[in-house]
């Protein structure tokens, strides 16, 4: 990547049956941040006219997740961003990696309410599967490659 260019967060992915996302970063910090963005951009999309005050109302959850291997981190992750999502309705807007290593990641992210005034639904995410994943470094870039059951 040239120096002038600007990476993209995340991509749509081809994939036969499911929903595929490719996440850029330039940290792993940053790849988890964008692999949630990714995610949740794949859930809704924040409506043109809404209202800026939506973001007053912000809930605040702190996660500690634990795992084997950087794999299985990653998609415990965001598998307990989309348990939260489903659970208590609120779409993911912001993220804070405090701490990270290959078998734990401390964060902090913050949501809002999933309501129809604000955002629109697109794409039902049942579950982040393990098919096909990825994660790399190639030329000073972490990319992941994440299968979603949707």
């Amino acid at each position: 990547m040239k120096a002038a260019q600007k990476q993209k967060p995340h991509e749509l992915i081809e994939h036969t049956a499911d929903l595929g996302l490719r996440v850029f970063a330039r940290s792993t910090q940053e790849l988890y941040v964008n692999a949630a963005k990714g995610m949740f951009n794949i859930i809704a999309r924040r409506k043109p006219r809404a209202k800026k005050e939506t973001y007053i109302k912000k809930i605040k959850f702190e996660l500690n997740i634990r795992a084997r291997n950087r794999e299985e981190l990653l998609v415990g992750w965001l598998s307990e961003l989309l348990t939260l999502f489903d659970i208590h309705d609120l779409i993911f807007i912001r993220f804070k990696i405090n701490q990270l290593t290959t078998r734990q990641v401390k964060a902090i992210a913050w949501a809002e309410p999933l309501n129809k005034q604000t955002y629109t639904r697109k794409t039902e995410i049942k579950a982040v599967t393990y098919h096909q994943l990825k994660i790399k470094k190639a030329g000073g870039i972490f990319i992941a490659e994440i299968i979603f059951d949707a």
